[in-house]
């Protein structure tokens, strides 16, 4: 078996789509932050607590969506305090959310340990998963159904998300607002736009979307929590939305990129190719995708210098 006979398949191109689903949805959540002007860093411990969470929900009520509304709330709560800090007190939004995803990492195995006394892995606990669904019509299409269907729900859901951050953005009050914030926010002050609640609302999003992405991680690829599972895709999807340039289409489009990147590291592993050099697949894909958005950020530049 070669790589090719890998790639070029039905369950790889099927498997490209679940692993986007948690990368979609934080980098669509990054991409409407930094429309109104802000960085958000700590995108990878908020997918962390809404993963850890959706598992704790999930498994305290026996429901599903009780489970994905919990991973939701953890993580719009830690978004709300990056923004009290970054907003209110004006601490440096970088530190800010280094010290949030640091905080995640060790503050969710701590807790799963007095939960349950597990320390890795949540095995202990009987949590739920995100159901699966087969598309009529579609789902006979050969090929394509294969591809399409049997997706989790909240893989559709990241999809549907596009269009509706798409419209939020471009066709929307709120959308205008977060878009003259984030390209000037005095002028959008001086209209009688308030910066603060704005950005505000624009980290609730972000905080709504990246919770989804947990929740998928913990309730839709697998059934369980794992001590930082996230493992750097809230980075990823930084570089997602950077290199998408803070579109709704092109975050998507370079969310695939990354996650056949991600599919391509955990399919080759078959191959006799050392583990650590397909694990770094996705590292190394994000690497070359922030080269990419500097050396065309930089060459805007220059052309905007030039026509002055």
């Amino acid at each position: 078996m070669n790589a090719w006979d890998i790639i070029f398949t039905t369950e790889f191109a099927f498997m490209v789509f679940r692993v986007t689903t948690p990368i979609l949805f934080t980098a669509l959540g990054a991409m409407v932050s930094r429309r109104a002007g802000i960085m958000n860093i700590s995108l990878e411990g908020m997918m962390l607590v809404g993963a850890l969470f959706g598992v704790i929900g999930s498994t305290y009520t026996q429901s599903v969506l009780a489970g994905v509304a919990c991973a939701v709330a953890s993580s719009l709560a830690l978004s709300l305090i990056f923004a009290y800090f970054v907003l209110k007190l004006r601490s440096d939004l970088i530190l800010t959310g280094i010290a949030l995803n640091l905080m995640a990492s060790g503050g969710t195995v701590f807790l799963l340990s007095v939960l349950c006394g597990d320390k890795g892995v949540s095995t202990s606990m009987n949590s739920l998963v995100v159901p699966s669904v087969d598309i009529p019509v579609i789902k006979d299409i050969p090929v394509l159904g294969e591809i399409i269907s049997g997706h989790n729900l909240l893989t559709y859901g990241a999809l549907l998300s596009v269009a509706v951050v798409y419209l939020l953005i471009n066709k929307s009050p709120m959308g205008l607002r977060i878009r003259s914030v984030g390209e000037n926010p005095d002028a959008a002050e001086s209209v009688g736009i308030s910066v603060i609640r704005t950005r505000f609302t624009a980290l609730i999003i972000t905080g709504i979307l990246s919770g989804l992405g947990g929740a998928f991680m913990s309730m839709g690829y697998v059934s369980w929590f794992a001590r930082d599972m996230a493992a750097g895709r809230g980075y990823i999807a930084l570089a997602a939305q950077n290199l998408g340039n803070a579109t709704p289409l092109g975050t998507c489009l370079a969310s695939f990129l990354f996650g056949v990147a991600d599919a391509l590291s955990s399919s080759l592993q078959v191959l006799s190719v050392p583990a650590e050099f397909i694990q770094m697949i996705p590292y190394v894909t994000t690497v070359i995708g922030l080269v990419i958005y500097a050396a065309r950020r930089k060459r805007q530049t220059a052309k905007k210098s030039a026509a002055l």
